[in-house]
């Protein structure tokens, strides 16, 4: 008797230990970068997956802050003063929020605060700049949210079947 309750004790112990580490897993980490001009853009991010899911609209709101990735805040650190789409940032490192919005115009924010949880303390006080840009098809699907910085400057968020892409200078 004592066994039997010994073993069904371990065994609902190990399932219970299983089941929470499958359910908190966080998101892949990953990093973009390259020299962009005389300094380097980098990127670093989590990585959530479609798994299925309606993204746009849905999973990612429309017409809200959105952490533009999964756990911590994605950040961008610039190694030089830029430009992006234009506008000047100082060099240093960012938070990276995004407004999707279902017209395709979405708004690209800097903000002060680079380390901080998802956008839950997002403050757009903090900003330090804010671009607009055009979202569009992607080629092909993208299972994992992806970042690619080119050599000569065009950052591209890639997730599901939508690219979003912006240009910075140093």
């Amino acid at each position: 008797m004592k066994t039997t309750f010994l073993k069904s004790t371990l065994s609902l112990f190990f399932a219970l230990l299983l089941t929470s580490a499958v359910f908190a897993q966080k998101s892949p980490k990953a990093e973009a970068t390259s020299a962009v001009g005389s300094g380097k853009v980098t990127i670093a991010y989590s990585q959530p997956s479609v798994k299925g899911r309606e993204v746009w609209g849905k999973l990612v709101p429309y017409d809200k802050v959105w952490r533009t990735g999964a756990d911590e805040a994605t950040t961008i650190e610039f190694a030089k003063d830029a430009t992006v789409e234009g506008k000047k940032i100082a060099a240093g490192k960012y938070s990276l929020f995004t407004i999707p919005t279902k017209s395709g115009e979405w708004t690209i924010i800097f903000n002060k605060t680079a380390k901080q949880w998802g956008a839950y303390d997002y403050k757009e006080a903090d900003d330090a700049l804010r671009v607009k840009v055009k979202s569009a098809k992607s080629d092909s699907m993208a299972e994992k949210m992806t970042f690619t910085v080119s050599a000569d400057g065009i950052v591209t968020f890639l997730w599901e079947n939508l690219k979003v892409p912006f240009k910075v200078t140093q």
